[in-house]
C-alpha cells in the first residue's frame, strides 16, 4: 500500500470518529461555541505536531503566495466546520456527514480543472456514486 493512501484510510478513520465525538460535546453548547474549543485544540495539537517533527524549519521556503492560499484554505476550512457544527447540533450526524462528504465532488471538479488531475473511469463512476448517495440521504 501507497503511503498516501494509507494516510488517507487513517484520516479517514479519525474523521469519523470527529463527528460523533463532537456531537456528545455540543450536548450543552451551541455549535460555534464546539467549533471554537476544537478548533484551539487543532492548533495546538498541530504546532506541537511541527515543532516535535523539526517542520517549524521549513519556514524560510514559504512564500508569500503559499502563505495566501494556506489562509483562504484556513477561511474555507473555518466556514466548512462553522456550519458542520450547526448542522450537526440540530441534526442527525450520519446524515450531515454523509451529505458533507458530498464536498468529494467540488473537490474532485476543482482538481480536474485547477490542477489539470486526469480523469478516470473510476473517478466517473466513484463521483456518480457520490452524487447519487447525496441525492438519496438530501431527499424528504
Amino acid at each position: 500500500m501507497k503511503n498516501w493512501v494509507a494516510y488517507a484510510l487513517i484520516s479517514a478513520a479519525f474523521a469519523g470518529l470527529t463527528s460523533v465525538i463532537a456531537k456528545f460535546g455540543l450536548k450543552n453548547i451551541s455549535g460555534d461555541l464546539g467549533v471554537a474549543i476544537r478548533t484551539t485544540a487543532v492548533l495546538l495539537f498541530v504546532w506541537v505536531n511541527v515543532l516535535t517533527f523539526g517542520h517549524a524549519k521549513q519556514f524560510p521556503n514559504l512564500t508569500r503566495t503559499d502563505l495566501a492560499f494556506l489562509v483562504f484554505s484556513g477561511l474555507t476550512t473555518a466556514l466548512s466546520w462553522i456550519f458542520y457544527y450547526k448542522a450537526i447540533k440540530i441534526g442527525e450526524v450520519s446524515l450531515v456527514a454523509s451529505i458533507d462528504k458530498a464536498s468529494l465532488l467540488i473537490t474532485i471538479f476543482l482538481s480536474l480543472w485547477l490542477l489539470k488531475e486526469p480523469l478516470s473511469p473510476k473517478l466517473i463512476i466513484g463521483s456518480a456514486l457520490i452524487l447519487m448517495g447525496t441525492v438519496v440521504l438530501a431527499w424528504k
